[in-house]
């Protein structure tokens, strides 16, 4: 593992935009890091993570959702106006930019924001939800939520079913609730192919997303790790940077496309 100062940023950049450039496949892994640049709070950094303010049990799970639905929305409210508001920050764009380049296979995210897709990635696999569609409670009829959500943000309107009147639960995985098997599988397939993974803006504290790599890395793939904070998986990357992804991101990418064009990689060929 190499662990990077500041003072050894450029040289880390120039290693790990090598890396990318050997690689056969490469997948990201994202976390709430990637996005308090655009604005929208984390949720367990040391200082102002929202699990700091807020007890996620009562506000943000599943059983609580059930029986006091009023405290969840009371709660989301202001996250939801945030993320509709957000725009991509340099790292998203940074990504979607490494994707069209060729150099980047696809995204497993932990974020409900949408960024990715408003950047421009297209191969995105967003294990914890999004809030693009919602399921009713009474009839489980799935509904396209967008209007509906931005209404909610504005307004405080809850959203309803417009089949049976039942209350809408938008389809974001909250504590206590099992994760689509499906996305679990299609997520753990795509990062078992891949010869390396970067980890960006992520604390891998969050199963299953913490243990995703693991397959992989023991196969021999590389890690690359950009993260303000320590994880657990440090002492298993290849180069380990703690700084800003909004910064690092865009300067592996222009390190990558320095190279000729003909280092381009066509993905959907492999």
């Amino acid at each position: 593992m190499a662990l990077v100062t500041h003072s050894q940023l450029a040289e880390s950049i120039e290693k790990s935009a090598a890396v990318f450039r050997s690689a056969r496949r490469v997948v990201a892994l994202t976390g709430a890091g990637i996005s308090t640049r655009s604005g929208i709070p984390d949720f367990r950094s040391r200082d102002s993570g929202l699990w700091k303010k807020f007890d996620p049990m009562t506000v943000a799970s599943l059983t609580s959702f059930r029986y006091q639905p009023e405290n969840f929305f009371k709660w989301v409210r202001p996250l939801v106006k945030t993320m509709i508001d957000a725009d991509p920050n340099p790292a998203h764009t940074a990504l979607a930019k490494l994707e069209q380049a060729g150099f980047l296979h696809g995204i497993i995210t932990q974020n409900i924001d949408d960024l990715h897709r408003k950047a421009g990635s297209k191969c995105i696999c967003e294990i914890h939800g999004h809030l693009r569609e919602a399921t009713c409670t009474l009839c489980y009829q799935k509904h396209n939520a967008e209007s509906l959500i931005n209404d909610f943000a504005n307004t405080g309107a809850l959203p309803y079913c417009d089949q049976c009147g039942g209350l809408l639960k938008p389809d974001i995985i909250l504590f206590g609730e099992q994760l689509p098997s499906c996305i679990v599988s299609d997520a753990q397939a795509l990062i078992d192919e891949a010869d390396l993974i970067v980890v960006a803006g992520s604390s891998m504290e969050v199963m299953p997303a913490a243990s995703m790599p693991i397959p992989a890395l023991n196969a021999g793939a590389k890690l690359i790790i950009i993260n303000n904070e320590p994880t657990y998986l440090d002492v298993r990357a290849d180069f380990v940077i703690h700084d800003d992804v909004a910064v690092v991101l865009p300067m592996i990418l222009q390190e990558v496309l320095r190279e000729p064009q003909e280092t381009k990689r066509h993905i959907d060929n492999q």
